[in-house]
């Protein structure tokens, strides 16, 4: 019997669009090319930027990587929703950081 161990990693959306354009469209099963789809409609930052983003979220403040990938995905663009990624955890964060975040954001994001 043949087993795989599998292991679980998040990835930003620029870093699942840069991982499947380097298998190339044509190499892709239909899935794949539904997920290219959509990664290419909903990047909102670029892929050097969403790395030291994520590293500066964890680091300056203290989110889970987990809690930092969903943030760079949807790139929120107030408060509000910011608080939707952040309510399950068991830390409150006060205003201030969460204005700083928003921020952060808002200098890394796309101008489309």
């Amino acid at each position: 019997m043949n087993t795989r161990e599998l292991k679980e990693k998040n990835l930003t959306l620029p870093q699942v669009k840069k991982l499947l354009n380097s298998i190339g469209e044509e190499n892709l099963d239909q899935f794949q090319r539904r997920t290219l789809d959509y990664v290419n409609k909903f990047t909102k930052i670029k892929l050097a930027d969403s790395k030291k983003l994520r590293k500066k979220l964890v680091k300056d403040f203290d989110l889970e990587p987990s809690e930092a990938v969903q943030v760079i995905n949807c790139m929120p663009q107030n408060i509000d929703e910011l608080r939707v990624f952040l309510s399950g955890g068991r830390k409150i964060i006060e205003i201030a950081k969460l204005e700083s975040i928003i921020a952060l954001l808002n200098e890394n994001r796309i101008t489309q």
